[in-house]
């Protein structure tokens, strides 16, 4: 067979991704369309209010993280459960995935209850939990979220100690993996709550960064605890969640969603 009638036989079959590359045919069984079950998850052209709050996060994610090279690993969590930490993952990964000149691999590292594939209407599959026990490679877990340009990981199998997991040696040198391996890319990693379980202050010492969502009403004073756990250094931002339509003048009935930069602006006082 010539190497021509190779090529045109490999292109015919869709032929699997190498080693270094998580790309994949669309008619692989790693490819699953998204089916949404919650109406506060985005679609991939959607115009509505909360898709616009969430491209201004996105705007101002992309330029904090520009000015350094490489700062694409974004650890997303909260204080405690409930706050809307899973859903703020999910569109900040989605919105980013519009933009042409980026691909995003979004992580349910919240091992405990993870939550991302049913909210996103996907099938379990080997995830996180696999790649760490049984030393699965990541290119072989990831599932192709309904674009080209989103894959997701899953927690995989049911760990007994999550814990433990997350702060090993094996997490830390898998995120820098996916960070070497996908240069060109962001990393969202949806974590546990930060009071209530140690592994996710362990992650945020191998992060580029941390997104802090805050549902409105929330305790101030777990919000200080849990900013105080994470030391503030890699804190980029506050995700105000959940504010209802009187606190925003009626001016969206359901849902906004809002960035503080604190870092930022503290940093353009100080050059002031």
């Amino acid at each position: 067979m010539s190497r021509i009638e190779k090529a045109l036989e490999n292109a015919i079959r869709r032929r699997e991704p190498s080693a270094d590359s998580d790309a994949l045919p669309d008619n692989d069984p790693a490819v699953q369309p998204l089916k949404p079950s919650n109406p506060n998850i985005i679609g991939f052209d959607d115009h509505a209010p909360i898709a616009e709050e969430y491209k201004k996060l996105r705007s101002m994610l992309l330029h904090m993280t520009k000015r350094k090279e490489n700062h694409n690993t974004i650890m997303v969590t909260s204080a405690d459960s409930g706050e809307g930490k899973s859903l703020t993952a999910i569109n900040l990964a989605i919105v980013l995935a519009q933009e042409y000149n980026h691909t995003v691999l979004l992580i349910d590292a919240d091992l405990r209850r993870p939550s991302l594939h049913g909210y996103l209407g996907l099938q379990p599959a080997p995830g996180l939990t696999d790649c760490l026990v049984d030393g699965i490679d990541v290119s072989r877990a990831l599932i192709k979220a309904g674009t080209p340009r989103l894959s997701f990981l899953a927690a995989g199998k049911p760990a007994s100690n999550p814990a433990e997991l997350l702060s090993s040696n094996k997490m830390r040198s898998l995120v820098h993996e996916i960070k070497g391996r996908y240069r060109d890319r962001y990393v969202i990693i949806d974590t546990p709550p930060v009071l209530a379980f140690a592994e996710t202050h362990a992650m945020s010492s191998y992060v580029d960064g941390i997104l802090f969502v805050v549902k409105e009403g929330s305790s101030s004073s777990s919000v200080l605890a849990a900013l105080d756990l994470l030391q503030g250094g890699k804190v980029l931002g506050i995700v105000y969640n959940n504010v209802s339509a009187e606190r925003k003048g009626g001016r969206y009935s359901h849902y906004y969603h809002y960035y503080y930069n604190q870092q930022r602006n503290e940093a353009e006082t100080t050059k002031e």
